[in-house]
């Protein structure tokens, strides 16, 4: 008997809080997308500004879940920076910072740049509005990270008005 009241106490006790945090805790969260168009808006923003310098680059852009949304190879630009500016884009948007700023943050054995799927070199830029992350861009092909990443801005401040004033 004593054990029945016990768990009935128990149960009205945790009913309460469950339903309590229920009704504060949304059922589903909305999450922000760029649009197509405004991602292919960056993705050429960032070939041409990288055309300007007489390079051919590869830029991929990544949703919050780390999808591929955009991925444009200009002409001569090699294959293998298909994976590559894919991979700084997917880093910028997780860690939310320019991949450049990560180049000597990780240096254990096991640290998270050892994981397969991440580049931590210069060349990606995380896409945020409001406070919100919603992508990353990342940019790869040019003689150095450091124009990677110069190009992938361009992209981003194409795109940037548009951002904010979605909010």
């Amino acid at each position: 008997m004593k054990y029945r009241v016990f768990v009935t106490a128990a149960v009205l006790m945790l009913g309460g809080t469950l339903s309590h945090a229920a009704e504060e805790a949304p059922v589903t969260v909305p999450i922000q997308r760029l649009s197509l168009d405004m991602a292919a808006k960056a993705a050429m923003a960032a070939i041409e500004a990288c055309r300007q310098k007489g390079m051919n680059i590869t830029v991929a852009l990544v949703d919050r879940g780390g999808r591929q949304q955009v991925v444009m190879r200009d002409t001569l630009a090699m294959p293998l920076t298909v994976d590559v500016a894919q991979q700084k884009a997917y880093a910028a948007m997780n860690f939310n910072t320019p991949t450049s700023q990560l180049e000597s943050r990780f240096t254990s054995p096991f640290s998270p740049g050892k994981v397969d799927g991440i580049i931590l070199s210069a060349g990606g830029v995380p896409i945020a509005a409001g406070g919100t992350i919603i992508g990353g861009i990342g940019v790869s092909g040019a003689p150095s990270g450091k124009t990677d990443e110069e190009c992938a801005s361009a992209g981003l401040e194409a795109i940037t008005a548009d951002l904010e004033m979605s909010l």
